[in-house]
């Protein structure tokens, strides 16, 4: 199983110098890969406890990973996850095209269909109809990628006949891969894409049955599941261990290696440590020195072995 690091998005930390200072010492100590996550806004009379701590203050994931591109030589920049609605598949592909040029072949997409009915107020898109709008929205990202002469026509998007240029520097594109955690969205992972990301909610006790679901799927699509990828995000907290009703990758550096083993027993073939999501580390009132000088605690203490 392959480890990767959350960059410093979300809170006091996330500051170009921690971002750089982060990202270049995973590079040093062997991870495979950095990640970033997107969210558009936080409601001002927000109750409802999906708005954590965590998406208060949060950096655009795609210029910050084109600013850690120049600054890094082979880690993978991946991003967890971009909400399909808000953006025309053109207009992303031109965005992930670019950036996967610049960072010269490393990037991951990361897609997913959002949660939040107030984004998409804000991003003059409706609700209804986000699976459907998330299959039509896959098939012409692939087609602006792979085909010389695009054209589109479809329920909610539409592209003239035309020549999108460049192409990304992998091919034929990107990893794309998706999220949510609902059946229809994980067999549609196991349908359409090239993997699956695991949500910062996701119960890590179950991850086993969402991958099982995915691999169903592919082969009910004729595909092969063994080629697919499953990554999860670790929303790691380190704290004095001992609790007998401890959560996973919450706990001492040594029940956290327990417990990272346990998820490579369930099938996920990388997971992302990710202190974005602690509130001791990536919220507004955490002093940001104190929450560097913890990453790179942890950075070391799970640093992949060569």
């Amino acid at each position: 199983m392959l480890i990767g690091f959350g960059v410093p998005v979300s809170g006091s930390w996330a500051t170009p110098e921690g971002q750089q200072l982060v990202v270049q010492r995973a590079e040093e100590l062997g991870y495979h890969s950095v990640w970033t996550f997107q969210r558009l806004l936080i409601p001002a009379d927000a109750e409802d406890g999906r708005w954590a701590e965590v998406y208060q203050s949060v950096q655009d994931p795609i210029v910050t990973l084109a600013y850690l591109a120049g600054m890094t030589e082979r880690i993978r920049l991946g991003v967890a996850v971009l909400n399909i609605p808000f953006m025309a598949p053109v207009v992303l592909a031109k965005q992930l095209t670019t950036l996967d040029l610049v960072s010269h072949g490393r990037l991951d997409v990361g897609l997913g269909l959002g949660w939040a009915p107030e984004e998409f107020t804000a991003a003059g898109v409706g609700f209804p109809g986000r699976g459907r709008r998330a299959e039509e929205f896959i098939d012409a990202l692939r087609g602006i990628w792979t085909e010389e002469v695009t054209q589109f026509q479809g329920e909610f998007y539409e592209i003239p006949s035309s020549r999108v240029e460049p192409k990304p520097a992998q091919q034929p594109h990107p990893p794309l891969l998706l999220g949510g955690f609902a059946e229809p969205a994980l067999r549609r992972a196991g349908r359409m894409a090239d993997g699956w990301i695991s949500s910062s909610r996701a119960d890590l006790s179950k991850i086993g049955e969402s991958i099982d679901t995915i691999k169903r799927a592919a082969v009910d699509a004729g595909r092969d599941p063994s080629m697919l990828r499953f990554v999860c995000r670790g929303v790691v907290q380190v704290r004095p261990g001992g609790s007998a009703d401890r959560r996973p990758l919450t706990g001492s550096i040594e029940e956290i290696r327990g417990d990272l083993d346990d998820l490579a027993g369930e099938g996920l073939t990388e997971v992302f440590i990710d202190l974005n999501y602690d509130p001791e580390i990536g919220s507004r009132s955490a002093e940001a020195a104190e929450s560097l000088r913890r990453a790179e605690d942890v950075l070391a203490a799970f640093a992949p072995s060569p």
